[in-house]
């Protein structure tokens, strides 16, 4: 009986969001707001991050997340790949300034390392691969769920002034645009939930609508404060080749990390596109808050890197899901094909970071988590 074979993914694969961001930097660097235009725009940034993360805490499930501590060795696993060895990689590229990298795009190489990791294009890569699909869940969102406190914490303790400052105003802003939000929609979830599943398509367009609006407003003020003139197409070149560094560093580490820690192939693959990934959704709300007027710095980092794990990942996953070994043959004499991990409803693959359906358990219940 013969064998399916995986596709291959068309080259190089381009998330159609982050044409739509690019596109959004393209309209701020000709019609910046300024004035009492920046003053509207910045007031609605504000309301729409606040939004965001109320939708973030209303649609995690907080039974999947206590579920999922029984894995705790995984999560424990990303959590360290997320928030130590990439903040320690981000220190080490220090040594790139001046000559390499400014000074300025150091701290956003540096914040990009401190964001939690993506929750539905790890999910995604995960079940392509072939790999623990729950347990990509579940540490996807364990990851966003800690972000919300470590991400700004090791922002104020690595970044200091060279992040705008972090002054009990600003903390006081993490608190309310963040936190608050968070903690409002996971109290609200049990009666608003069915609303945000009924809605889901329109919501994710609200979700991706709010960050284009964060995008516009923090390129907006970078175009009029000037600080776009020192980043030449050089110093562009050589933050594109640090962060290629950064991110076939992390892949390697994460797998053959894992494998020196004893996890089964599936664990690993989980570990290596959850442990690897940095979240657009979550880091351009938080990089708007903690920078402020700085905030096109760390935003540019991002969004780089962003495409590039989308990119490297989306043809990594198609070359895990071609090692699954050959399956033994059944009781009968007939070989029994290993079931293929579905990648999405209806048995395609969720479109990364674009808010669209994370994937499907093992069981085929369909899966709950948070933007990417």
């Amino acid at each position: 009986m013969s064998r399916r074979t995986p596709r291959l993914p068309s080259w190089p694969p381009v998330d159609p969001y982050v044409l739509a961001l690019i596109g959004t930097v393209a309209v701020a660097a000709i019609l910046p707001a300024s004035g009492a235009a920046a003053d509207v725009a910045g007031g609605a940034s504000t309301g729409a991050i606040a939004l965001l993360f109320f939708l973030y805490g209303a649609r995690l499930s907080t039974t999947e997340a206590v579920d999922g501590l029984k894995h705790w060795r995984l999560h424990l696993t990303v959590l360290a790949c997320t928030f130590v060895a990439f903040p320690l990689l981000g220190l080490a590229a220090r040594g790139l300034v001046p000559y390499v990298l400014t000074p300025q795009l150091h701290s956003g190489f540096l914040f990009l390392c401190l964001v939690p990791s993506t929750v539905q294009s790890s999910i995604a890569f995960t079940s392509i691969a072939r790999g623990n699909v729950p347990a990509a869940i579940c540490a996807g969102s364990f990851s966003s769920i800690a972000g919300i406190f470590l991400t700004p914490l090791l922002a104020a303790a690595l970044l200091g002034n060279s992040g705008g400052g972090f002054s009990a105003d600003a903390l006081l802003g993490i608190g309310v645009q963040l936190l608050l939000p968070f903690v409002a929609g996971q109290l609200l979830r049990r009666w608003i939930n069915g609303f945000l599943t009924r809605h889901k398509k329109i919501l994710g367009y609200v979700d991706r609508g709010s960050i284009l609006l964060v995008v516009y407003t923090a390129f907006s003020e970078g175009m009029v404060t000037g600080i776009w003139h020192q980043v030449t197409p050089a110093r562009l070149g050589a933050l594109l080749g640090a962060e290629a560094l950064l991110l076939a560093l992390m892949l390697t580490l994460t797998w053959y990390g894992a494998k020196r820690l004893g996890f089964d192939r599936e664990d690993r693959i989980a570990v290596q596109f959850a442990g690897s990934k940095k979240s657009l959704a979550s880091g351009l709300p938080m990089a708007s808050v903690l920078f402020g007027a700085q905030a096109s710095y760390a935003v540019l980092p991002l969004m780089l890197f962003h495409q590039m794990q989308l990119m490297v990942c989306a043809v990594l996953a198609r070359r895990r899901s071609r090692d699954v070994p050959e399956a033994a043959p059944g009781p009968a004499g007939s070989p029994v094909e290993r079931a293929e991990a579905p990648v999405g409803p209806a048995g395609t693959s969720a479109a990364p970071g674009t808010g669209e359906e994370p994937g499907r358990r093992r069981d085929g219940a369909v899966a709950e988590g948070a933007s990417t």
